[in-house]
């Protein structure tokens, strides 16, 4: 019967079940051999007891050599199934984590800290492969040796096998004392390993902001006091295992005085022989590490059922946004999607605030839509709807005049080039930070989506040219040189829908005249919309919507705005101003 807190695992055990029936097998004889031992002994210290001659020295030699090899042999077996059974599962177990939180919501990665989950998937998931290989081998040493043990020594004297489990029922309540104690604390250690890993993440991340702030040794001594923290809660821990195995060995040692006292009175009453005696006080010997092992088998189990629920309440997370069923694989990946995208009555809130009101919108398929408006106003979070980053009400956000719903999230996805505000690279070259997500990109058509993007030239200028590494979330580039890569990435897939979300707000107006002209060759027939708060990148826009507090309160073209005199207008004659005062 499984424990309740291990039933996780479940599946993976009964996945490499026919190598835990191997390593059962490989377990019962190498114990076998260790329990026959004692046997052999004693019967030499009878056998020798009346006489010592050359052949009997030869043959007890022999049979201890020879069990000693056996063990030996299936120890090895034991380590190697069972130590790598234990591997293959953490291997699986992590495949199956990162796999998951792929598919994970991009709620979930803002509510939750990087270096908490990192924290997870590394040491929780360690202390978890802990449990599946030295604490199942150990504990099935310790229960099949202990067995074989008892049956030589009840067979050899009933008597003193009670008196040396004497003490067993005091060790069964020492241990879920102690046992309950360390799973606790090791949840607290973990909890606190968690922080650290994420503030060290954070200042690794956020080193320019640190740099700027000279912040160094305010983060310096923030990051020691946790530290702190935590080497305090693993002493307590640490204490508590000290304190475990000692008390243990105390157990041992009262049973090891017990059978001293009352088997010696037994053989110098003639009631046992001195080889009995012998082989029982050999037995008692090699319980010791049995029980010394239960100790640390337990302060395994505890922290890798505390690790195994930390993991487990990602395994249990469900995706807020996934595909419905039915949902048609083929449609928005298919090139005849046209890209026509309406809200239709679309009311939309987020962490219980109400962020879009009522709102309709048409963007007919092959045209550009710019949408402008003040910080707060939700154009964001309306293209997010688009992609599906976020979920709208059913029915509220269509593409083609269908639900957008109906489309899976992968097709849907694939027929989108989505440039975010906050434009992330990987730490990898230029050449694969363009072409993520195409697998058949050429460097021809690389080439062309890094003109388009007018990027070109800069990567051109470095050393390595494309194979130039851009290190963590694009270090090495500047603000718009990575705008410019991350719209190189868009444009190379091809899109039906391109979405720019404020993605030219770090380059001059001079590139940015350039990217635009370039983008409406590229986009040609094709859906675009753009989020900004220059009136020159929107100007020239088929149409521009003004969004405010959630609604949309201006529409039509840039001439049709300028003469409503409202918000665009206001819009467009303070950045005129602000560019004659520039050249002043």
């Amino acid at each position: 019967m499984i424990p309740k807190s291990m039933r996780p695992l479940l599946p993976y055990l009964k996945r490499y079940r026919w190598g835990f029936v191997a390593g059962a097998l490989c377990i019962v004889l190498s114990n076998g051999a260790q329990a026959g031992l004692p046997r052999v002994i004693g019967n030499a210290a009878q056998s020798l007891a009346s006489g010592v001659t050359r052949h009997k020295l030869l043959i007890f030699t022999l049979q201890v050599l020879a069990l000693a090899v056996i063990r030996g042999i299936f120890l090895f077996l034991t380590r190697w199934i069972v130590i790598g059974i234990s591997r293959d599962i953490e291997f699986d177990l992590r495949n199956d984590l990162f796999a998951h939180l792929e598919t994970l919501s991009y709620s979930y990665y803002q509510r939750m800290r990087t270096g908490d989950i990192m924290a997870r998937v590394t040491n929780d998931l360690n202390a978890v492969r802990m449990l599946m290989g030295p604490a199942i081998m150990y504990s099935a040493n310790t229960l099949v040796f202990t067995a074989a043990a008892l049956w030589f020594m009840v067979h050899t004297s009933p008597k003193l096998t009670m008196y040396a489990f004497l003490p067993l029922p005091v060790v069964s309540v020492v241990i879920q004392y102690f046992g309950r104690r360390i799973h606790e604390r090791f949840e607290r250690i973990q909890a606190m390993f968690s922080d650290i890993s994420a503030r060290a993440q954070e200042n690794f991340s956020g080193a320019r902001v640190i740099r700027a702030y000279v912040q160094e040794d305010a983060e310096i001594a923030a990051f020691e006091t946790a530290n702190q923290e935590y080497v305090a809660r693993s002493l307590k821990l640490v204490r508590l295992m000290g304190m475990l195995w000692p008390t243990l060995e105390l157990m041992l040692g009262l049973a090891l005085v017990l059978v001293l006292w009352i088997g010696g009175r037994e053989v110098l009453a003639g009631r046992m022989q001195i080889g009995a005696f012998t082989a029982f006080n050999i037995y008692m010997m090699q319980l010791t590490f049995p029980i010394i092992a239960l100790g640390w088998v337990v302060n395994i189990f505890q922290r890798g059922t505390a690790s195994l629920v930390r993991l487990n309440e990602i395994l249990h997370e469900q995706p807020e946004i996934k595909d419905e069923s039915g949902a048609d694989e083929s449609r928005a990946g298919n090139p005849q999607v046209k890209g026509e995208i309406e809200f239709r009555n679309l009311n939309f809130e987020y962490e219980g605030k109400v962020v879009l009101h009522n709102l309709s919108l048409r963007i007919p398929a092959g045209t550009s839509m710019a949408i402008v408006g003040p910080t707060g106003s939700g154009k964001t979070t309306l293209v997010n709807l688009i992609p599906r980053i976020y979920d709208a009400a059913p029915g509220t956000v269509l593409l083609d005049g269908r639900p957008i719903r109906e489309f899976s999230l992968a097709s849907l996805r694939k027929s989108i080039g989505f440039v975010p505000q906050e434009t992330f690279l990987f730490s990898d070259r230029i050449r694969e930070n363009i072409a993520l997500g195409v697998d058949s990109a050429t460097d021809q058509s690389i080439h062309d989506a890094a003109e388009a993007a007018n990027i070109a030239s800069d990567i051109e200028s470095f050393p390595e040219r494309y194979q130039t590494m851009v290190g963590e979330r694009g270090i090495t580039l500047s603000g718009g040189q990575k705008q410019r890569t991350a719209i190189a990435r868009a444009l190379i897939r091809n899109p039906r829908i391109l979405i720019l979300d404020d993605a030219l707000s770090s380059v001059d107006t001079h590139t940015e005249d350039k990217i635009l002209n370039h983008l409406r060759e590229v986009m040609q027939g094709r859906t675009t919309i753009f989020i900004s708060h220059r009136v020159s990148t929107v100007r020239n826009a088929d149409r521009i919507a003004v969004l405010h507090d959630g609604r949309i309160v201006e529409s039509g073209t840039h001439d049709e705005l300028l003469a409503l005199n409202g918000y665009y207008s206001d819009l467009y004659n303070k950045q005129l101003l602000e560019e004659e005062l520039a050249e002043v």
